[in-house]
């Protein structure tokens, strides 16, 4: 029986993928206007001769991304080989977002938001090969799948952060997407915010399951415990 401190390390595996797969569905859609419409945006003018470049990022990113959660939901479940793909998908990602970052770097002498995406990625490749550390490897098994409450939280805290990026993703990307003060990033906004509510609401549904059917199982023990005192 995995002990609450190998719980608490997968549920953190899990939730870190959660967010990687969506900073990349979010870096993907958001290189859109770079790679597709750069004639109207002048700061990206210096990416005109590179739009095959970028929109192989927003194709390669957003797929990442897609996969990722799939990989997410995978490693809930378990299964024999769950891990080695969560680690293909993350560092699949994590090379492409590093392309992107010296890429942009090199065009346009700006990094952001391709650096944090980059970060991201490399933090969640690093949390999962340290997994196979002598000693921790033996305590976390990917292979099994989560108990029904470990994975409720997992899902639910990765919709939650998943949910909380779409919420804030005008803010904290405005400074490399505002222009003669316009936040470019606003014109995904309703779709955005649409889809973080869907997961914030989601995911609180998710803990809220958890809470309750816990409260239930305690009352339960509670009143075996006192019947069997009572004999």
């Amino acid at each position: 029986m995995e002990k609450k401190s190998d719980k608490v390390i997968r549920t953190v595996i899990i939730v870190l993928v959660g967010l990687t797969a969506a900073m990349n569905l979010l870096g993907g859609i958001g290189t859109i206007c770079a790679a597709f419409f750069t004639k109207k945006y002048p700061p990206m003018w210096a990416l005109y001769d590179y739009q095959w470049l970028y929109q192989l990022f927003v194709v390669v990113t957003t797929l990442v991304g897609i996969v990722g959660v799939w990989s997410t939901i995978s490693l809930v479940k378990g299964g024999k080989r769950v891990y080695e793909i969560a680690v293909a998908v993350v560092g699949v990602g994590t090379l492409v977002n590093l392309v992107h970052f010296l890429a942009s770097m090199n065009l346009r002498g700006k990094g952001t938001p391709a650096n944090v995406v980059f970060a991201i990625n490399l933090v969640t490749l690093i949390a999962l090969l340290l997994t196979k550390l002598p000693g921790i490897r033996e305590r976390v098994d990917f292979t099994n799948p989560s108990g029904r409450v470990d994975g409720a939280t997992a899902s639910g805290l990765a919709a939650i952060v998943g949910g909380i990026l779409c919420l804030t993703v005008g803010i904290w990307v405005a400074p490399s997407h505002t222009y003669n003060g316009e936040n470019w990033a606003l014109a995904l906004q309703w779709p955005l915010a649409l889809a973080g509510a869907v997961l914030v609401l989601g995911g609180l549904g998710s803990l809220y399951s958890v809470l309750r059917d816990v409260v239930r199982e305690e009352r339960l023990q509670e009143g075996t415990t006192a019947g069997k005192a009572s004999r």
